[in-house]
């Protein structure tokens, strides 16, 4: 069976989950979920990154003295938070966690057995917000460019990462394989770093009471950034359990990382160069997206504009916040986040369109056939049935492509058309004239909604449960393959819908 592995970064547990955050993973669960509706064995992994000094400034801010304690409960808060948004992921890696120790010391001793470690002085900037060491030259009027602080200058003797010598082997595969990073814009700015600002980077900070000690030298700690990028590698298995490694970190499994571009360095230069020391495979695709604004301001707690995920999943539902996410974003640029365009496409796109399309269509099988859907009956294929399979096709090329808010317009236009067919047929008139021609077109209808729900349901799980539901083909089309998923007729004449309440009660 085909491969699939996707990841989220690790999130820091100095703090809740806010729409960011939940941005990264909601696309992360759209991968998976469509990739397990194509027939494909998938794991989905995300977790909470806690050994960093950002962990203990939060934990003492807070007043608490016990570091694991804290890190615990927090840790909890955000498995409970993803658990409740319904996120399909496998595991949920925490760096604390002794399977994560195990396989970070394995990957240094692998890196330094192959000669790429090093002890040495770093003299320099280090910014606290970004946990990461910074160039004079790439402050801003002195402060980092993206927390506005003056970063700290520090003098430290830790251990380093030899990063230049893989320079042309970095250059090289991103030149073989354009698909590595994404977008264009992103694999641009990472080979203009590779090219003229590379060095190597420490691996190693003084131990604080906090960390993953080095083996050989417990004054010291694992640099965050290096011990976070392993969990790529520990989430399935590495040091704890080979053969679910060489499973999914695999040459025939596609392997995808998801990520803000803040941290395109870490992931497309870094963790590369380490996985070449190593001798591992490298991921097939590393794809960064923007960063949000809420009503055109950055995300801010000084500003008090931090939008929790579960508010906004209580108060609109889960599935019109994913859509909405995905439909006014294109994957990959910035983009901003308001509750007033979220009602507008809620209220226009998914009560209107969609919701209005279920509703009338179950009304008319209920009205005009006893809530049975009809036979068909056609001799000939409709344009309905052609578009249909077009929308198919357009879906499994944006989702290739990661182009999710394209797949969503085609399925849209698909929706739109067969809101469009209602009002040119006019079943209404045709229950008195013409019931043959009827019934085809309220099979044509109910059979649209089908592939519908199936085109929807990696964006949208509830709203596709409940169509299907309602359509009463959710149990048995489970163990149907795709492609009989995607074939035109699935809906058994004789069929008794169960017509529901509306899915998008109007705001």
């Amino acid at each position: 069976m085909p491969r699939f592995y996707v990841t989220t970064p690790i999130y820091y547990v100095n703090d809740k989950p806010h729409i960011g955050h939940t941005y990264t993973t909601i696309v992360a669960d759209i991968l998976a979920r469509w990739h397990r509706l194509i027939g494909e064995d998938v794991f989905f992994l995300t977790g909470t990154d806690e050994n960093s000094q950002k962990t203990v400034q939060a934990a003492h801010q807070k007043k608490e003295k016990d570091i694991q304690k804290y890190t615990d409960q927090m840790s909890s808060m955000w498995q409970m938070t993803w658990d409740s948004l319904g996120f399909s992921h496998n595991d949920f890696i925490r760096t604390t966690e002794e399977r994560h120790k195990k396989g970070v010391i394995k990957l240094f001793e692998k890196i330094q057995k192959k000669g790429d470690i090093y002890k040495g002085k770093y003299k320099g900037f280090y910014c606290s917000g970004c946990e990461a060491f910074i160039k004079e030259s790439d402050l801003a009027r002195g402060k980092c460019p993206l927390h506005k602080t003056k970063p700290d200058f520090i003098e430290e003797e830790n251990l380093f990462f030899k990063l230049t010598n893989y320079k042309d082997k970095l250059l090289d595969h991103i030149k073989k394989h354009p698909e590595f990073i994404q977008p264009e814009t992103r694999r641009n700015e990472v080979v203009s770093y590779i090219e003229t600002a590379l060095e190597d980077v420490s691996i190693s900070r003084p131990n604080k009471g906090w960390g993953i000690p080095l083996p050989q030298d417990p004054k010291q700690v694992f640099y965050v950034w290096f011990d976070a990028l392993i969990n790529y590698l520990t989430g399935i298995g590495y040091g704890q359990d080979e053969t679910k490694f060489s499973k999914w970190w695999a040459k025939d499994c596609p392997i995808v990382h998801l990520m803000a571009k803040d941290i395109i360095k870490f992931h497309c230069v870094i963790w590369p160069a380490m996985l070449m020391s190593s001798g591992l495979k490298l991921p097939d695709v590393i794809f960064a997206h923007g960063f949000f604004t809420i009503d055109e301001e950055k995300i801010s707690k000084s500003l008090g504009n931090v939008i929790d995920p579960i508010f906004l999943s209580q108060k609109y539902g889960i599935d019109p916040v994913r859509y909405f996410v995905l439909r006014e974003i294109p994957f990959g640029q910035d983009g901003d986040f308001s509750t007033k365009k979220l009602e507008e496409r809620y209220n226009g796109d998914l009560a209107n369109d969609l919701g209005n399309l279920v509703s009338r269509t179950l009304t008319m099988i209920e009205k005009y056939f006893e809530s049975k859907v009809p036979a068909a009956g056609r001799p000939t294929k409709e344009e309905i049935e052609t578009l249909v399979s077009s929308t198919w096709k357009k879906a499994e090329q944006g989702l290739d492509k990661f182009q999710f808010d394209k797949v969503l317009v085609a399925i849209w236009q698909l929706i739109d058309f067969a809101n469009t067919y209602i009002e040119k047929n006019k079943p209404w008139e045709l229950a008195k004239k013409d019931e043959k021609k009827l019934a085809q077109v309220l099979y044509n209808l109910t059979e649209s909604l089908r592939h519908i729900a199936w085109m929807i349901y990696a964006f949208m799980p509830e709203t596709a449960e409940k169509i299907l539901s309602q359509l009463n083909v959710l149990e048995s089309e489970r163990k149907l393959s795709f492609d009989q998923i995607k074939k035109w007729g699935g809906l058994k004449p004789g069929t008794k819908i169960k017509k529901g309440k509306p899915l998008f009660p109007r705001i």
